[in-house]
């Protein structure tokens, strides 16, 4: 299941969580006689991290170095396009000497500034006297600035070396690196020709001096004191052979990004830091189909999953809505195209999604189950959000398709509203497991019901019944019926009664079989219940005791660990801090219990989790990554970031948005010309004030006060308002 873009990783590296062989004798393989040994295994790759990286992206574009600026062909540095690497060294020496870094950092998601200095040989004074900056955008500009502070005029060489590999990012990621290739002359500067790209960089002004064979391009500088002297070097991939499919295009130049850009204002500093360069990151990864260059998605993240992963773009669609429909729309278009129509080797509806790690004590899944029951709800709330009703008209067959595929899972619809039993069911008694598979291999290999498919699936459910309804679609009563009992059986089935109160299983292995990890990355799905009419949520699948029960265990710390939610409670044997389903802090995980918590009245533990987000944001700079690890707090000690981490990544990018705005407690229903504000009553950000909110497709804004008193001060009106 692969979209354009199947050449990008769809998912960090991972090494496998489990033994193949588990049980045999150590050393041996199978078939082998007693006494003889396994051959040593190959050493595999390591690879590749980027946390400590400098990383500038402009979709389909990207730049990666360390903080010195420095491309040195290692790990993943260069610059990038498309998932190709186009340049992957750029050393620079300023009289033979690699200026002493002094500072790396980024001024936007889409460039960097690198500043270092080099002291002039024979200079008496201590004092460096020549600084160098490198102003680096991730489309593959740089401009390098040489300047003299000194009393005398700078007499040496500027000498950059250059190479590339032209090699796919997916390999790269992985470890693997192969060869430069041999470099040519080209005009003012330097051409490398593969089998499928040919790269080039060009440099203005023209190098006095152009050494082919070691990549090297020269100038011979004479800067007088207080000048500055400047280079502009372009860095371009040409396709060589074309792809049979066209790769996705960014944004383009000059097109405004599909949501509006609010304005914050906060008793909480980090808030105002983290909001714009959130935006300003998410803006960094648009990308748009090369046939469909006005419905734009968001990319992943970078570096691991430049292109696009279908639940994530869901993810972040969706946490988006507050600012406008039109990226939840382009994505819908976007992934309808894509979805499964019959005919194909997977069942009809299905919206495609890679397999991914599910921690240590559950089998992978396929995130194309979560897509399919995602694409759903993005369209139901899109709708109550102010999306127009003849572009949700048009996305409802794929949303009948998507509900076709959750019905082969579960078998048929009866007359009293529930799934009947049919070849096509799989579950256990009947509860969800995964939409990507056909019957005959769920059947040939059952898997686990899990905990958070089953409250994604409810959720579809009642979405899916709403649209019809509104649509004049049959089928929307037999989907309320269903989710009525899917809530019936999860409470009975899936509720873990201990000394501690209970908990929800993890997943269920089969009647009276459940799995009891311990895993918030499944829980907090429970709490996430959807918009429903007149700006309510939809019940969920947990009755009120079971939330408190479930809010009160996510805010002890075996599950916050004073920067967010661990993915697995520290109690388990095993728990990992830096294992991505296994104890690392996902970002948007932890944002939805947030919401969850605050929309469920328990504030307290919203707060909680909240205030450790947003000391973990000012640590990276109002520029939250997909994760970090989940180490427990120590006074002192930052975040310890996670080396498999997209960042950039998405869905953190538009969780930083849902996070405050989720706060306000802005809650629309647009078909029904009403909108209602509940705000958190412990103003846990203290006094608020959002403008630039879009409901109906019109601005909103909103001040909260210190006590938790919440005044629409803008809004259509055409809608009739509604606060607690």
């Amino acid at each position: 299941m692969s979209g354009p873009m199947s050449g990008f990783l769809s998912g960090p590296p991972l090494t496998p969580p489990f033994n193949p062989h588990a049980g045999a004798q150590p050393g041996a393989h199978p078939g082998a006689q007693p006494g003889q040994h396994r051959p040593p295994a190959p050493v595999r790759p390591q690879p590749a991290a980027a946390h400590g990286e400098v990383l500038c992206v402009n979709a389909p574009a990207m730049a990666v170095s360390g903080p010195d600026g420095q491309l040195r062909g290692q790990h993943l540095d260069g610059f990038y396009r498309s998932g190709v690497r186009t340049l992957a060294r750029m050393e620079l020496r300023l009289g033979g000497i690699e200026p002493l870094s002094l500072q790396g950092t980024l001024t936007s998601a889409a460039e960097a500034r690198f500043v270092g200095a080099v002291r002039v040989p024979g200079d008496p004074d201590p004092d460096p006297a020549l600084t160098v900056e490198r102003l680096r955008h991730a489309d593959g500009v740089e401009t390098v600035t040489v300047r003299n502070t000194g009393g005398r005029p700078a007499r040496l060489p500027l000498e950059i070396t250059f190479g590339t590999d032209l090699g796919r990012l997916a390999d790269i990621a992985a470890g693997q690196r192969s060869a430069d290739l041999p470099g040519q002359v080209q005009s003012s500067g330097l051409r490398w020709a593969g089998p499928h790209h040919s790269a080039t960089v060009a440099a203005r002004p023209s190098p006095h001096a152009v050494l082919a064979g070691a990549g090297v391009l020269r100038w011979d500088l004479e800067v007088q004191p207080g000048a500055r002297w400047s280079v502009e070097l372009r860095t371009e991939l040409e396709v060589v052979t074309p792809a049979a499919v066209r790769p996705p295009t960014g944004r383009g130049q000059g097109v405004a990004p599909p949501w509006s850009t609010p304005e914050v204002r906060c008793d909480d500093s980090r808030v105002e830091l983290l909001v714009p360069r959130s935006l300003d990151t998410l803006g960094g990864l648009l990308l748009a189909d090369a046939d469909r260059p006005t419905d734009l998605y968001a990319a992943s993240g970078v570096p691991w999953r430049f292109g696009l992963t279908s639940a994530d773009a869901l993810w972040a669609a969706r946490l988006m809505l507050p600012l406008g429909t039109r990226l939840a729309a382009g994505t819908l278009r976007a992934l309808a195209r894509r979805q499964q129509v019959g005919g194909g080797a997977r069942p009809e509806g299905l919206i495609p999604g890679a397999l991914r790690h599910a921690g240590p004590e559950l089998p992978p899944s396929c995130t194309a189950t979560e897509a399919t029951l995602l694409f759903v709800t993005v369209l139901a709330e899109a709708w109550r959000w102010g999306m127009p009703g003849h572009e949700v008209a048009e996305l409802i067959p794929a949303v009948e398709r998507a509900l076709a595929a959750l019905r082969a899972n579960v078998g048929g619809v009866g007359s009293t509203g529930d799934f009947a039993d049919s070849a096509g069911g799989s579950g256990p008694d009947g509860f969800v497991t995964d939409l990507g598979r056909t019957s005959e291999e769920r059947s040939a290999r059952p898997v686990p019901a899990r905990c958070e498919v089953q409250a994604q699936a409810h959720r579809a459910a009642l979405h899916g019944a709403e649209l019809l309804e509104a649509f004049g679609r049959p089928g929307a009563e037999e989907w309320r019926g269903w989710a009525a009992r899917l809530a019936t059986r999860f409470r009975e089935q899936f509720w873990i009664d201990d000394l501690s109160g209970g908990r929800p299983a993890a997943a269920l292995a089969g009647p009276g079989r459940p799995l009891p990890a311990l895993a918030s990355s499944s829980f907090v799905h429970l709490l996430d219940l959807g918009l429903a009419a007149d700006g309510a949520h939809h019940q969920g699948l947990l009755d009120r005791e079971q939330t408190r029960v479930l809010a009160q265990r996510l805010a002890a710390p075996e599950f916050d660990c004073g920067w967010g939610l661990r993915t697995l409670s520290a109690k388990s044997p095993r728990f990992n801090p830096i294992g991505h389903r296994s104890g690392a802090v996902r970002v948007h995980e932890t944002t939805l219990a947030v919401a969850g918590l605050a929309g469920a009245g328990f504030e307290r533990e919203a707060g909680a989790l909240l205030a450790g987000l947003l000391d973990a944001s000012a640590h990276f700079e109002g520029r939250l990554p997909e994760m970090y690890a989940g180490e427990q707090r120590v006074t002192g000690c930052p975040p310890v970031p996670h080396p498999a981490a997209c960042r950039p990544a998405a869905v953190s990018s538009a969780a930083a948005i849902q996070l405050v705005t989720a706060l306000a407690g802005v809650r629309p229903d647009v078909p029904a010309s009403r909108v209602l504000v509940r705000p958190a009553s412990t103003a846990p950000l203290g006094e608020l004030e959002l403008t630039g909110l879009r409901v109906a497709g019109e601005p909103f804004s909103v001040r909260v006060s210190r006590i938790g008193v919440a005044v629409v001060e803008e809004a259509s009106p055409e809608l009739q308002l509604g606060a607690r």
